[in-house]
């Protein structure tokens, strides 16, 4: 491994540690980029391999300090900060003034912002992801959207790279956004040589395939809730509008206004997330073949569940079964069928 002297180092990363952030994101991100060190030393002839200098960012009290630098004694140049997750949900965050006025003021300077999953209710509050597409983990996007209104929250996304501003989306997404930064300041040789090294994917840039259907069912309407209940128990049957607008006893308008005001979605969205929740779980624990499952849920036309899953999730069923499933995998030579 070549000295801290010999190293040249290409950029800063300030990592920000605030009340109830994950620290195995700030030491993972610590260790991800000194190894992307060593291999740039290996993957290039030269006296003085490229290096990135991380430091870490306390958030005390009214003001941030440094309290760890890979590069101590140097003045710091920081090029990029990154707000980690938090180990709490975001309506139990403290508020990161602090925090956010410091990031703020580094950006106003030049240096590039980053969040990954929470960390983007940090970096929302310094103001500059209003009316940008920024993600987060999928599970926190509508309290981000509720809490930030003007931000244009696009949780299918793993990363979204907008050159002075990067956020990544689900809590493990800090290998994602750190071979991202890799990639740029070191080169995809060296990203690509690290994700090798320590067994992970590259860099994803689509979190629908993980992203969980969570009903509403506490909203309080008890009409509403009735009609739930019944395309959850019978999803693959037909559910016409009329029909569940008088199982609820209400007129179709009202109906509308009131499904779309406790679900959060239209009723044909609805069902649409239900028989996908249910297809996901026969793909992952179950061997039946696509078209069966299809049928099973309500869809005789097997190509339109296939376009419409891929829709929700990102890839399509046999993709997604040979991710997720469980079960003992059928031949490659029926994937390949299913797929084509």
């Amino acid at each position: 491994m070549p000295s801290r002297e010999s190293e040249n180092v290409v950029a800063e990363v300030g990592v920000l540690i605030y009340p109830d952030c994950q620290l195995a994101a700030v030491y993972g991100l610590t260790d991800l980029f000194r190894i992307a060190g060593e291999w740039s030393a290996r993957e290039l002839i030269a006296e003085r391999p490229n290096a990135i200098r991380v430091s870490h960012w306390l958030m005390d009290g009214a003001e941030m300090r440094c309290i760890w630098d890979s590069n101590p004694g140097r003045e710091h140049r920081i090029s990029h900060i990154i707000a980690p997750p938090s180990l709490v949900m975001p309506e139990l965050m403290q508020s990161m003034t602090t925090a956010s006025d410091w990031m703020a003021a580094r950006h106003a300077e030049g240096t590039t912002l980053c969040s990954i999953c929470a960390g983007a209710f940090v970096l929302a509050e310094t103001g500059l992801i209003n009316n940008r597409r920024a993600t987060t983990h999928w599970a926190f996007a509508e309290a981000l959207a509720r809490r930030f209104p003007h931000v244009k929250v696009a949780a299918q996304n793993m990363v979204i790279d907008d050159g002075d501003i990067l956020t990544a989306g689900g809590i493990l997404a800090w290998t994602d956004l750190g071979l991202t930064l890799v990639g740029k300041l070191l080169g995809p040789g060296v990203m690509l040589a690290t994700a090798r090294f320590l067994l992970i994917d590259p860099p994803r840039r689509d979190q629908r395939m993980f992203n969980a259907f969570i009903p509403a069912f506490d909203h309080g309407d008890a009409e509403i809730l009735r009609v739930q209940h019944h395309i959850h128990a019978v999803c693959a049957e037909a559910h016409a509008i009329p029909g569940l607008a008088a199982r609820a006893g209400l007129t179709e308008r009202t109906f509308m206004r009131r499904f779309a005001k406790a679900t959060g979605l239209r009723p044909t969205n609805y069902l649409q997330q239900v028989r996908v929740m249910k297809a996901r779980d026969a793909l992952e624990m179950t061997n039946r073949p696509i078209d069966q499952i299809a049928w099973s849920i309500g869809y005789s036309d097997a190509t339109a569940f296939r376009k419409i899953f891929r829709r929700t999730t990102g890839v399509l069923p046999a993709q997604y079964r040979q991710k997720f499933g469980v079960a003992s995998t059928r031949s490659s030579r029926e994937d390949h069928h299913d797929e084509t």
